[in-house]
């Protein structure tokens, strides 16, 4: 079930000018190993941790330099997330984030999906008279339905103890 949907825009050479303007921001902005990126880069993990914050719907508890964009090696990114922002995450149901990124014409942009567990329906939920033959609209439990611990976004033993799926754990950032 998704949770909640973010997506930011970039101007590249505004945000490069701010960069310039203030050394400081990569320390606060980024983890040590996204500092040394092109500022292209940047601007697209930039993107992507706004993106992030507005599928989380707020920024309490959440912290940039614990936010990190870790590609696999065929150059597809993932989040990897540490300390209080993995914590929000987890405490928010997300077991799976989405990430999408791009930078093209001095524009960097990304998309984030925000995908939490299916809800635990009961399965002794009595129906009463106001329910269809398939289950009701209230949440009823029919043969449609997915039980609790499909593989349908359920966390399994590759995920993290936060609860959510960050496949790049671990990995240097390119």
């Amino acid at each position: 079930m998704i949770v909640g949907i973010g997506v930011d825009i970039v101007d590249i050479p505004r945000f490069e000018q701010t960069l310039l303007r203030t050394p400081r921001l990569r320390e606060r902005l980024f983890s040590v190993a996204e500092q040394a990126l092109k500022p292209r880069s940047l601007a697209a993990r930039y993107a992507a941790k706004e993106a992030l914050i507005k599928a989380l719907g707020g920024s309490d508890g959440v912290h940039w330099t614990e936010i990190q964009i870790t590609p696999e090696p065929s150059g597809r990114p993932w989040f990897t997330l540490t300390g209080s922002t993995a914590e929000v995450v987890a405490a928010r149901g997300i077991v799976t984030l989405h990430l999408s990124m791009s930078h093209d014409a001095g524009l960097a942009t990304a998309y984030v999906v925000a995908e939490g567990a299916e809800s635990i329906r009961a399965a002794s939920v009595v129906p009463d008279a106001g329910d269809t033959a398939a289950g009701d609209a209230a949440g009823s439990p029919d043969a449609g339905d997915a039980a609790a611990g499909d593989a349908a976004g359920s966390p399994d033993a590759g995920d993290t103890a936060t609860g959510h799926a960050v496949p790049g754990e671990g990995k240097d950032a390119a």
